[in-house]
Protein backbone atom coordinates (compact mmCIF):
# COMPACT_ATOMS: atom_id res chain seq x y z
CA UNK A 1 0.00 0.00 0.00
CA UNK A 2 3.19 2.17 1.03
CA UNK A 3 4.08 1.72 -3.32
CA UNK A 4 0.67 2.72 -4.53
CA UNK A 5 0.20 5.66 -2.37
CA UNK A 6 3.69 7.03 -3.13
CA UNK A 7 2.90 6.13 -7.14
CA UNK A 8 -0.36 7.73 -6.68
CA UNK A 9 1.03 11.07 -5.05
CA UNK A 10 3.90 11.39 -7.80
CA UNK A 11 1.19 11.10 -10.20
CA UNK A 12 -1.35 13.66 -8.96
CA UNK A 13 1.21 15.91 -8.32
CA UNK A 14 2.42 15.60 -11.75
CA UNK A 15 -0.93 16.08 -13.20
CA UNK A 16 -2.10 18.84 -11.05
CA UNK A 17 1.23 20.93 -11.64
CA UNK A 18 0.93 20.63 -15.51
CA UNK A 19 -2.93 21.37 -15.09
CA UNK A 20 -2.05 24.66 -13.11
CA UNK A 21 1.30 25.67 -15.37
CA UNK A 22 -1.42 24.97 -18.62
CA UNK A 23 -4.33 27.49 -17.01
CA UNK A 24 -1.77 30.09 -16.39
CA UNK A 25 0.10 30.02 -19.40
CA UNK A 26 -2.04 28.55 -22.17
CA UNK A 27 -5.33 29.48 -21.36
CA UNK A 28 -5.49 32.95 -23.24
CA UNK A 29 -2.20 32.19 -25.69
CA UNK A 30 -2.12 30.56 -28.94
CA UNK A 31 -0.45 26.34 -28.77
CA UNK A 32 2.58 25.26 -28.80
CA UNK A 33 3.43 23.23 -31.90
CA UNK A 34 6.14 21.29 -30.00
CA UNK A 35 6.36 18.81 -33.18
CA UNK A 36 4.29 20.57 -35.52
CA UNK A 37 1.79 18.78 -36.95
CA UNK A 38 2.22 15.67 -34.63
CA UNK A 39 2.80 17.10 -30.90
CA UNK A 40 0.81 19.97 -29.49
CA UNK A 41 0.45 21.85 -26.35
CA UNK A 42 -3.32 23.39 -26.25
CA UNK A 43 -5.66 24.65 -23.49
CA UNK A 44 -8.95 22.93 -24.12
CA UNK A 45 -11.74 22.56 -21.27
CA UNK A 46 -13.54 19.59 -21.02
CA UNK A 47 -16.82 19.78 -19.31
CA UNK A 48 -17.86 16.33 -19.89
CA UNK A 49 -15.93 13.04 -20.20
CA UNK A 50 -13.66 11.11 -22.56
CA UNK A 51 -14.12 12.87 -25.82
CA UNK A 52 -16.45 15.02 -24.79
CA UNK A 53 -19.23 12.56 -23.84
CA UNK A 54 -22.16 14.29 -22.48
CA UNK A 55 -20.54 18.08 -22.37
CA UNK A 56 -23.48 20.04 -22.58
CA UNK A 57 -25.48 18.09 -19.97
CA UNK A 58 -24.79 20.09 -16.42
CA UNK A 59 -25.95 17.25 -14.57
CA UNK A 60 -22.98 15.36 -15.58
CA UNK A 61 -20.66 16.49 -13.39
CA UNK A 62 -21.78 14.93 -10.10
CA UNK A 63 -22.50 11.59 -12.17
CA UNK A 64 -18.54 11.53 -13.32
CA UNK A 65 -17.91 12.70 -9.45
CA UNK A 66 -19.84 9.81 -8.53
CA UNK A 67 -18.79 7.41 -11.01
CA UNK A 68 -14.89 8.30 -10.20
CA UNK A 69 -15.08 8.41 -6.16
CA UNK A 70 -16.60 4.76 -6.82
CA UNK A 71 -14.24 3.42 -8.72
CA UNK A 72 -10.99 4.60 -6.63
CA UNK A 73 -12.77 2.82 -4.10
CA UNK A 74 -13.45 -0.49 -6.28
CA UNK A 75 -9.23 -0.28 -7.06
CA UNK A 76 -8.32 0.23 -3.62
CA UNK A 77 -10.36 -2.86 -2.29
CA UNK A 78 -8.52 -4.95 -5.12
CA UNK A 79 -5.26 -3.27 -3.87
CA UNK A 80 -5.84 -4.71 -0.28
CA UNK A 81 -7.27 -7.57 -1.12
CA UNK A 82 -4.45 -8.44 -3.61
CA UNK A 83 -1.49 -6.66 -1.70
CA UNK A 84 0.74 -10.17 -2.22
CA UNK A 85 0.56 -10.13 -5.75
CA UNK A 86 3.86 -8.75 -6.12
CA UNK A 87 5.09 -4.89 -7.29
CA UNK A 88 2.93 -4.47 -10.55
CA UNK A 89 -0.68 -4.53 -9.36
CA UNK A 90 0.28 -1.82 -6.48
CA UNK A 91 1.87 0.39 -9.59
CA UNK A 92 -1.08 -0.04 -11.49
CA UNK A 93 -3.28 1.03 -9.15
CA UNK A 94 -1.42 3.58 -7.95
CA UNK A 95 -0.96 5.12 -11.42
CA UNK A 96 -5.06 4.55 -11.65
CA UNK A 97 -6.13 6.41 -8.20
CA UNK A 98 -3.30 9.19 -8.89
CA UNK A 99 -5.45 9.94 -12.48
CA UNK A 100 -8.89 9.80 -10.94
CA UNK A 101 -7.95 12.05 -8.19
CA UNK A 102 -6.35 14.62 -10.56
CA UNK A 103 -9.44 14.29 -12.97
CA UNK A 104 -11.95 14.27 -9.95
CA UNK A 105 -10.22 17.46 -8.61
CA UNK A 106 -10.77 19.59 -11.65
CA UNK A 107 -14.68 18.48 -11.88
CA UNK A 108 -14.65 19.62 -8.12
CA UNK A 109 -13.11 23.14 -8.02
CA UNK A 110 -12.17 24.13 -11.57
CA UNK A 111 -15.12 26.33 -13.29
CA UNK A 112 -14.67 28.75 -16.58
CA UNK A 113 -17.14 31.37 -18.09
CA UNK A 114 -17.97 29.92 -21.20
CA UNK A 115 -19.27 31.55 -24.22
CA UNK A 116 -23.01 31.63 -23.26
CA UNK A 117 -21.98 33.14 -19.73
CA UNK A 118 -22.78 30.13 -17.71
CA UNK A 119 -20.01 28.91 -15.13
CA UNK A 120 -19.19 25.33 -15.81
CA UNK A 121 -16.92 23.12 -13.76
CA UNK A 122 -14.36 21.04 -16.16
CA UNK A 123 -11.52 19.15 -17.13
CA UNK A 124 -8.07 21.31 -18.05
CA UNK A 125 -6.83 19.46 -21.25
CA UNK A 126 -3.29 20.32 -23.39
CA UNK A 127 -2.03 17.11 -24.76
CA UNK A 128 -2.88 17.16 -28.59
CA UNK A 129 -1.30 14.39 -30.23
CA UNK A 130 -2.07 13.80 -34.89
CA UNK A 131 -2.62 10.45 -35.62
CA UNK A 132 -2.13 10.99 -39.45
CA UNK A 133 -1.60 15.02 -41.08
CA UNK A 134 -4.49 17.26 -40.04
CA UNK A 135 -5.91 14.45 -37.81
CA UNK A 136 -6.14 15.13 -34.32
CA UNK A 137 -6.96 13.02 -31.37
CA UNK A 138 -8.95 15.15 -28.69
CA UNK A 139 -6.98 16.63 -26.27
CA UNK A 140 -5.97 14.74 -23.00
CA UNK A 141 -4.28 15.40 -20.10
CA UNK A 142 -1.51 13.53 -17.66
CA UNK A 143 -4.24 12.17 -15.45
CA UNK A 144 -6.00 10.11 -18.56
CA UNK A 145 -2.38 9.19 -19.46
CA UNK A 146 -2.21 7.76 -15.82
CA UNK A 147 -5.58 6.37 -16.14
CA UNK A 148 -4.46 4.36 -19.17
CA UNK A 149 -1.25 3.26 -18.49
CA UNK A 150 -2.65 2.12 -14.87
CA UNK A 151 -5.32 -0.18 -16.73
CA UNK A 152 -2.80 -1.69 -19.21
CA UNK A 153 -0.74 -2.62 -16.37
CA UNK A 154 -3.87 -3.70 -14.40
CA UNK A 155 -4.71 -6.08 -16.92
CA UNK A 156 -1.45 -7.30 -17.15
CA UNK A 157 -0.97 -7.95 -13.64
CA UNK A 158 -4.36 -9.22 -13.33
CA UNK A 159 -3.24 -11.88 -16.29
CA UNK A 160 -0.06 -12.84 -15.08
CA UNK A 161 -1.47 -13.38 -11.21
CA UNK A 162 -4.35 -15.96 -12.89
CA UNK A 163 -4.18 -19.39 -11.44
CA UNK A 164 -2.98 -21.79 -14.02
CA UNK A 165 -4.91 -24.62 -14.97
CA UNK A 166 -3.56 -28.06 -14.32
CA UNK A 167 -2.81 -30.39 -16.39
CA UNK A 168 -3.58 -34.02 -16.52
Amino acid sequence: MIALGAVAAAGLALDLSTKAWVWEELRRHPPKRLVPGVFHLEFAFNTGSAFGFLRDATWSRWVFVAITVASIAYVLQLAWRWSQRGVLLPIATGLLVGGALGNLHDRLFRSMRMFDRTVRHGVVDFLVVFYQPKQRWPAFNVADVLLLVGAVLLGLALWRGRPRAEVT
